[in-house]
């Protein structure tokens, strides 16, 4: 024991960081302490799942009996890592010490960055489009654009969640004691001890998900995410919290509730969201019959719109027809009276644009080679939920909560955003020229106010103290795009207004999962 305090000593100064992909995780969470927790929810094996039927769908074996030895044996590598511990596992033990969901997201948050990048036109003008048939030739799936993120943060989060449920519930079946709580010469290096049953393993069941969900989103990041599924599970059981069979059977259920959730986004459309080229050209043809004005790309040379069928992408907390209902009234018409006035308003913010507005329009601005919107939210989620002391399964249902509307969020916008087929300022008036680019989709309703408004409704529902700070933020994301030339004021007032009624489609599921 005197090398582990020798170690814990040496680390309380820094950490060192998984991969290098994170470059959007904020240096704070690097130190942090680890997990403390309030409750032990003991009843989440009840709590109602996103995909799964009942918790115990797949069976997790009884576990050996404590005076085997097979325990025995899972004891004593515990003692003899513990013993032998070297810096690195050490640093590894602290990492996730501060949480398996946290980690997680951070970590997809790092993914979605490193992939949220762009196709470069061909010679011949045209752009190779990434696909996830053929995912390691240029240009690499997936391109993570703000669709596409807001689908793969919520079938990350929905995933450990359920996975998560179905744990707790064997979890408190079994009850088997965490083997620091079962013998006293086994330390809890890093860790809060708590009287939370230890098979399966909290941990191994999200490495085990995660793993296998990340196969689907990033492909060509496998090996990598399999290491730090290893690494995790390593350094539970470095700690003391599990044992080598707690781990087993943890992994196996993690991946098995994985499938249920692959075999649902390998059907839910998001595959086709890319369109055709007539679909692309559909979309200009029925604007102009209807004598409107259709959106063009302002890229050179045109690129074709970003995901133009997404709205088509199943739902997770609503129906198709739901999503529809959700279209507010249509824009004004280029050439209308009040279309005029709001391009001059958005001119005149770029005529000479203050300090104060160039600090939001930068802050929030989550383009290319960022997380992108839905993952500016998650940060904000996972920063004030870390001081609130919540379980690993609470933490799952949150941000499953969170990301399960942000995808919502993503079908309704983009089904408002192709129904109108709305040109952007910058194009109805070329002499506008924007603080931070011009996405490549139409205008009406703002992509950033619609995800803002449904983020800060269910944030204010799972922190209700917070609530006026989320709905202060989300009107500043809001504000961001029309002072930095994206958008009217109309694309980012009615985008609020839609945002905050798909939020509520998350409180009302939050509000009947039995977590209360």
């Amino acid at each position: 024991m005197k090398k582990i305090l020798v170690y814990v000593a040496a680390l309380m100064g820094g950490i060192v960081l998984l991969s290098g992909c994170q470059k959007e995780i904020s240096n704070r969470t690097t130190n942090l302490p680890a997990l403390l927790v309030d409750n032990n929810d003991t009843t989440a094996g009840t709590w109602l799942p996103v995909l799964l039927s009942r918790p115990d769908s797949f069976a997790v074996a009884a576990p050996v009996a404590t005076s085997s030895p097979l325990y025995a044996a899972d004891l004593y590598e515990i003692k003899s890592l513990q013993q032998n511990m070297t810096s690195g596992q050490a640093a590894s033990v602290r990492y996730w010490a501060a949480g398996g969901v946290l980690r997680w997201n951070e970590i997809m948050r790092g993914l979605v960055a490193k992939y949220n990048l762009p196709p470069v036109n061909n010679t011949d003008s045209s752009y190779p489009i990434p696909s996830s048939t053929n995912p390691l030739s240029y240009p690499l799936f997936p391109f993570s654009n703000p669709p596409y993120a807001a689908r793969a943060y919520a079938y990350i989060s929905a995933a450990q969640y359920d996975a998560l449920v179905a744990c707790w519930y064997y979890k408190m079946k079994y009850k088997r004691a965490a083997p620091y709580a079962f013998d006293s010469t086994i330390s809890a290096i890093f860790i809060n001890k708590t009287k939370l049953p230890s098979y399966p393993s909290e941990a191994a069941v999200l490495a085990g998900v995660t793993a296998e969900m990340m196969k689907l989103l990033f492909p060509d990041e496998i090996a990598s995410i399999q290491q730090k599924a290893i690494e995790q599970e390593q350094a539970t059981i470095t700690s003391g919290a599990a044992t080598r069979a707690d781990i087993t059977a943890g992994e196996a259920l993690g991946r098995q509730v994985a499938e249920l959730f692959i075999a649902r986004a390998r059907g839910d459309n998001a595959g086709k969201a890319v369109g055709t080229p007539a679909d692309w050209s559909n979309f200009v043809t029925v604007c102009t019959d209807q004598g409107l004005t259709p959106w063009i790309s302002l890229e050179t040379p045109k690129r074709p719109p970003m995901l133009p069928l997404f709205y088509k992408v199943k739902t997770f907390l609503m129906d198709s027809a739901t999503v529809v209902s959700l279209r507010p009234p249509p824009p004004p018409a280029v050439g209308s009276d009040q279309m005029n006035k709001d391009v001059a308003e958005v001119s005149s913010f770029l005529k000479s644009p203050s300090r104060a507005n160039e600090e939001i329009v930068t802050k929030w601005a989550d383009g290319v080679g960022t997380y992108t919107p839905p993952g500016h939210w998650n940060a904000i989620a996972a920063e004030d939920f870390i001081s609130q002391q919540y379980s690993e399964v609470r933490w799952a249902r949150n941000m499953a909560l969170l990301n399960l509307t942000l995808m919502d969020a993503a079908v309704v916008c983009w089904d408002i955003k192709y129904h109108y087929f709305n040109p952007r300022p910058s194009q109805v008036d070329p002499s506008i020229k924007t603080l931070t680019g011009v996405p490549n989709f139409p205008a009406y309703v703002s992509g950033h106010s619609v995800f803002s408004g449904s983020a800060a409704t269910i944030l204010g529902y799972l922190l209700p103290a917070n609530a006026s700070k989320y709905s202060a933020m989300a009107a500043e994301a809001a504000q961001s795009r029309l002072v930095g030339g994206i958008h009217y004021r109309t694309d980012c007032e009615v985008g609020l207004t839609v945002g905050g009624q798909v939020g509520n489609y998350g409180v009302l599921r939050a509000q009947h999962d039995g977590a209360n």
